[in-house]
């Protein structure tokens, strides 16, 4: 196992495993398998740029950061994304985390949909975005291997969700974000507001579509 794939290996810590059974109970199989992609691909970023993060916060990050969709953790006046990060937040003091780190993951959850500001913050802030612009529009596709890609791809496979269900989940996220967001915060917006996305979009749909290339995501651009 390379440097790079080893590190995208969840934690084995109290609060991890807290924090995957908490979202295994609460999310749908979609959002769970997107959610723990986007930890591994964001740790993967981290390795590969030199970051110092604290993998257990990042973690928590990746695995609450579309929460704010589940029936029960959105409101009607919030976007997802802060729903989301209150979640969290209230999850990690519930755990003894410090303020200071709550806040951490609060924002990384917060800013996930906000292009242009995530990189130049903390580390974990960072990662967050990294994961979900990999697993959702394939901004970062070249820079991992097919080896790479795969030991995070492939563990979902076999738990595909009809895409009926995929088709709810999406529709609530563009709701919710059109509802109570600015422009230029909606992935939707994301790519229209950053440009190359659009090419990168392309390009992941036509690698998805060819034989020489795995699929990247196990079901079409979750939440």
């Amino acid at each position: 196992m390379s440097e790079i794939t080893e590190a995208a290996v969840i934690p084995d810590s109290k609060l991890a495993r807290a924090i995957t059974e908490y979202i295994r109970d609460t999310e749908t199989d979609l959002l769970f398998n997107h959610s723990s992609r986007v930890y591994q691909f964001g740790t993967m970023a981290g390795v590969r740029r030199g970051l110092t993060f604290d993998r257990e916060l990042l973690y928590a990050g990746a695995m609450f950061h579309d929460i704010g969709l589940m029936p029960g953790h959105g409101s009607q006046h919030e976007r997802f994304e802060v729903d989301g990060a209150h979640a969290a937040r209230d999850f990690l003091r519930s755990h003894g985390i410090s303020e200071a780190d709550a806040y951490t993951v609060w924002t990384a959850i917060a800013l996930h949909t906000t292009p242009g500001v995530p990189q130049h913050m903390h580390p974990v802030v960072a990662l967050v975005t990294a994961g979900v612009e990999m697993d959702v529009l394939g901004l970062t596709y070249d820079e991992y291997s097919d080896a790479e890609r795969e030991a995070v791809v492939k563990p979902c496979w076999s738990r595909r969700r009809p895409r009926r269900r995929t088709s709810r989940c999406a529709s609530e996220r563009t709701r919710r974000a059109h509802a109570h967001g600015p422009a230029g915060c909606d992935p939707g917006d994301v790519a229209t507001h950053v440009g190359p996305v659009i090419d990168a979009e392309a390009k992941q749909r036509s690698m998805r579509r060819s034989s020489r290339a795995p699929r990247l995501i196990c079901s079409p651009p979750p939440c």
